[in-house]
């Protein structure tokens, strides 16, 4: 009885954690859209939330560096950690909140399904991934990838008739020049929300090189924060030259800075580095088309989001290219462990 408990619970926990990692990353974006809607510039909210995670992980940061003994910090580690800064926060973060503004939590979630698709792609050229197109399970991840980025370009260029849409503009002119507006935005808002998923692809490829050449993830993470932060504020300093836009002085804006900033910096890392240890990556990656449903749920809720048929048929159109390619990875570590495992069992 007791096996069986503990069984189900090292089932049931991994599932519950990844679910609760999916709900607060759209609620992180939510909430960063509540606030652009009121006037928060979404350059300063990336500066904002990043300046105070950086705060949140001082602490852990100086107290790691005191009780043990890391590697030395060489200028070439230094920079690429200032490179992960750059392209982690002011061209992803920056990309994605942008397009967010432009469009809409539920495009942001479903267009987040192709990071497995580009991370592949960026991992063929790089050849980290073999490709031998005579196996099923590359022609599957091939195949995945492109179905995938194909429902992207659907989500993105066909916005499609609005379901469940209880409010009616009597004018059609008006509706006309309303939706061209929007349709134009959403474009624009797909286009940066896919530049974002490259870019994450391109960090998740980029840091895994450089934790292997300095292990000391918490000092990574820490100065990837405040190297992202220092960057994204020039830049806003550059581009926003109204100093108004620094001010906070509406509630939701407060609220998505510390929400992003705890959930983001703290949270986040840490339940998925455990899930990673305890079910592995692709485990891990089958819960990000569960986002697309949340986002849709909450933008419905509490931003009066209407959802579009073009988003319905995008996301599942990714949904499959993205479990294609995962059912090829799962098939490609299964018979690796096998074969591992075979000269033990012959013995």
């Amino acid at each position: 009885m007791g096996g069986a408990i503990k069984s189900f619970i090292e089932k049931a926990l991994p599932f519950a954690a990844m679910v609760f990692v999916e709900c607060g990353e759209v609620g992180m974006i939510t909430l960063g859209k509540a606030a652009m809607n009121v006037g928060l510039s979404s350059l300063v909210y990336v500066v904002y939330y990043n300046a105070l995670g950086t705060v949140i992980l001082l602490p852990g940061f100086i107290l790691h560096t005191s009780r043990n003994n890391r590697p030395s910090l060489t200028l070439s580690v230094l920079c690429k950690i200032f490179g992960l800064g750059f392209l982690g926060i002011c061209l992803l973060q920056v990309s994605a909140y942008t397009g967010i503004g432009y469009s809409s939590p539920t495009l942001a979630a479903a267009l987040g399904n192709l990071i497995p698709a580009f991370t592949f792609l960026l991992a063929v050229i790089f050849r980290l991934e073999k490709f031998n197109i005579k196996k099923a399970t590359s022609r599957a991840k091939a195949l995945g990838t492109i179905v995938a980025i194909t429902g992207a370009f659907v989500m993105t260029f066909y916005q499609g008739p609005p379901l469940f849409n209880m409010n009616r503009n009597h004018n059609s002119h008006e509706n006309l020049l309303s939706f061209s507006s929007q349709n134009s935005k959403w474009v624009l808002g797909g286009f940066l929300i896919a530049i974002t998923a490259l870019c994450s692809s391109s960090w998740n490829v980029f840091q895994t090189a450089t934790v292997k050449e300095f292990p000391d993830q918490v000092t990574v993470v820490f100065l990837f924060c405040l190297f992202g932060t220092i960057q994204t504020a020039i830049i806003t300093v550059i581009l926003e030259r109204n100093t108004n836009v620094w001010i906070l002085d509406k509630r939701t804006e407060f609220i998505s800075i510390v929400f992003a900033a705890v959930f983001g910096a703290a949270i986040r890392s840490s339940v998925i580095t455990w899930c990673l240890r305890k079910k592995g990556p692709v485990y891990v990656s089958m819960f990000k088309p569960i986002s697309v449903v949340i986002a849709v749920v909450m933008g419905i809720m509490f931003l009066g989001d209407v959802l579009h048929l073009g988003s319905v048929i995008g996301s599942v159109i990714i949904a499959l290219g993205v479990y294609t390619v995962l059912w090829g990875q799962s098939r490609e570590q299964k018979r690796v462990v096998d074969n591992e495992n075979t000269p033990l069992l012959q013995s």
